[in-house]
């Protein structure tokens, strides 16, 4: 195996392979893969991300970000279906990730919950008919993070230029990589049997439903921060395969965000200010190693602290950041527990 094609692979394949290594040698092969793949990662997300920035506003780096980690999503899973339908399906995701946080924040509460849900599973539906590649995560925090970062006016006009290049870049990527893959699949055939006797229908409604009502909530209570109490949500109700219960992820995303939020006011107590913006890089170059979602969770904490401290400070920041997580983790228990007994027990094939 060529150095290259190591620095291709998800961390989690690389550690499998440290795993099997038979020498020291071969071992840090994989190892020092790794650590160079996270890192051309964090400088390409900074360049990119940045330069997006400058170009189109500071109020649209939330959507650069969404963009990019899209970018690098549809580098190795499609949608399962045609290119033609795919091309389609992909603006229609993007026209709903550029309008839709603009329109709930300022509907009436009942409206957004319904705005929500429905975007929210035409999202899913249209990206995720194989939840097991990890698409639902990817979309779901494009979602709720643009949901938390609405703009107006001349910023939504940037913004709309910014989603047209964006579409135009992630569509020639999704060609290029997937233009053989499904020639022969139509969306309408993923449409014509939807059932939620369907594990990954039943999965979509419930993580739509869910995630919708908690951010409807969040913006109608005026909760600072509410997009974390989303990220919670979603990442809980996106355990896939469908289960009737969602306690083991609760507990980890809980235990990821004391630590993490721990850990994050630790460094900024004992480095110089100097340092503090090298923590959100820190924390993605981290990310690179992380195989499991509690540590994934933990690390995550570092990109979102840091933008949040210098408005919060560095404790309103951590003691929000807990909270909100605590919340959403608290509905989604509640929510798939209530969903499964309402709705789950008569569809699902299988439960957990």
């Amino acid at each position: 195996m060529s150095f290259y094609e190591a620095l291709q692979m998800d961390p989690s394949i690389l550690k499998r392979y440290i795993a099997k290594g038979t020498c020291w040698k071969e071992k840090r092969f994989y190892w020092v893969a790794m650590a160079v793949r996270s890192v051309l990662i964090v400088a390409f997300a900074i360049g990119f991300i940045g330069g997006l920035s400058v170009v189109f506003g500071q109020e649209n780096t939330p959507f650069a970000v969404a963009l990019f980690c899209i970018f690098l999503g549809i580098r190795f899973v499609n949608f399962a279906y045609c290119m033609k339908d795919s091309l389609v399906a992909l603006a229609v995701d993007f026209a709903i990730l550029l309008f839709v946080p603009s329109i709930v924040a300022v509907v009436p509460a009942p409206v957004a919950a319904l705005v929500h849900f429905v975007s929210f599973f035409v999202l899913l539906f249209l990206t995720t008919q194989q939840p097991q590649f990890g698409n639902g995560g990817l979309y779901s925090f494009a979602y709720v993070y643009l949901t938390g970062n609405p703009v107006f006016g001349a910023a939504l006009g940037k913004r709309a230029l910014l989603a047209l290049l964006g579409y135009g870049i992630c569509a020639l990527l999704l060609y290029r990589k997937h233009r053989h893959l499904h020639a022969q699949v139509r969306l309408s055939h993923w449409v014509n049997p939807f059932g939620l006797h369907q594990p990954t229908h039943l999965w979509q409604v419930r993580m739509a439903l869910g995630t919708g009502i908690l951010l409807a909530a969040g913006q109608f209570f005026g909760v600072e921060r509410f997009m974390w109490m989303g990220f919670a949500c979603a990442s809980l109700l996106s355990e896939y395969p469908y289960a009737g219960h969602v306690t083991q992820r609760f507990w980890q995303c809980v235990l990821g965000a004391v630590v993490g939020s721990g850990l994050f006011f630790l460094v900024y107590q004992i480095t110089p200010a100097s340092f503090h913006s090298l923590l959100g890089p820190l924390g993605g170059f981290c990310l690179g190693f992380c195989t499991d979602y509690r540590y994934k969770t933990a690390v995550n904490c570092f990109g979102a602290l840091m933008l949040a401290s210098g408005i919060y400070g560095v404790q309103g920041a951590v003691a929000l950041r807990v909270l909100n997580t605590l919340w959403g983790a608290v509905f989604a228990l509640l929510f798939a527990f209530l969903f499964h007994q309402c709705v789950g027990k008569r569809f699902a094939k299988e439960t957990v």
